[in-house]
């Protein structure tokens, strides 16, 4: 089944890491750096994409995810958005590439390795004007996006990081008074692999509208699906 398939694709990822000496991130970036159009963030999300689909499975929204990602950040045309969960940078790139002039996007990345690989992906893909990426836990970073990044409100968020943190960064960015009347969220695998305490919160909240879309994890045949949910006030 399922958990079958991704423990195998986890032992030969290992073996690999252990024969090249590098990580699986670092094979991805250097795929990029060598088979995509510098400057072009279109060939770099189509270049990690045949990568991951061809070659070895990563954590990356995917194309097909991709698309309801793409809808909802051309459908909420922000000004200032927020990722968290940067990862190699493929949603940044994916993200940004839609971004109208004079708009920003802040990814939040709590690896150093991941950053520092993302950090490449965003300047190759000719993105870096558009992007700022913060280091650090999410929880330390979104109570400083106000003072220290100069951020009034989002526009649009996308979680996509560590599933138990989907639910205390939603409160902490009202908290924080972050969001505003339309602000919009969108959460990557709230079915796979999963995030029950999330969808029970922001459906369960006054203060949110969700739609669920149903799709397939990233790179397979297994049933997953994104929500949105626009604040309310």
């Amino acid at each position: 089944g399922t958990a079958a398939l991704i423990w195998n694709e986890i032992i030969r990822e290992k073996v690999t890491n252990f024969i090249m000496n590098q990580s699986k991130e670092q094979r991805i970036l250097n795929f990029v750096l060598q088979n995509a159009v510098r400057g072009d963030p279109c060939s770099v999300v189509d270049t990690i994409d045949k990568y991951c689909s061809q070659k070895e499975w990563a954590m990356n929204v995917g194309n097909e995810k991709g698309l309801i990602l793409d809808k909802t950040v051309q459908e909420a045309n922000p000004s200032v958005a927020l990722e968290l969960g940067t990862y190699c940078g493929y949603s940044a790139v994916r993200i940004s590439r839609l971004l109208k002039a004079g708009a920003r996007l802040l990814t939040v990345e709590f690896n150093p390795e991941f950053a520092a690989i993302a950090k490449q992906m965003i300047e190759f893909a000719g993105v870096q004007d558009k992007v700022k990426l913060l280091e650090g836990p999410s929880q330390e970073i979104i109570p400083q996006l106000k003072k220290k990044y100069e951020v009034d409100t989002l526009d649009f968020v996308f979680l996509d990081h560590w599933k138990d943190r989907y639910t205390p960064d939603t409160i902490l960015l009202q908290e924080c008074n972050l969001l505003r009347k339309g602000s919009v969220l969108l959460a990557d695998n709230v079915i796979f692999p999963g995030t029950p305490d999330f969808l029970n919160y922001v459906r369960k909240s006054p203060h949110f509208q969700c739609t669920n879309y149903p799709s397939h994890l990233e790179y397979m045949q297994v049933e997953d699906a994104m929500e949105k949910a626009v604040f309310l006030g």
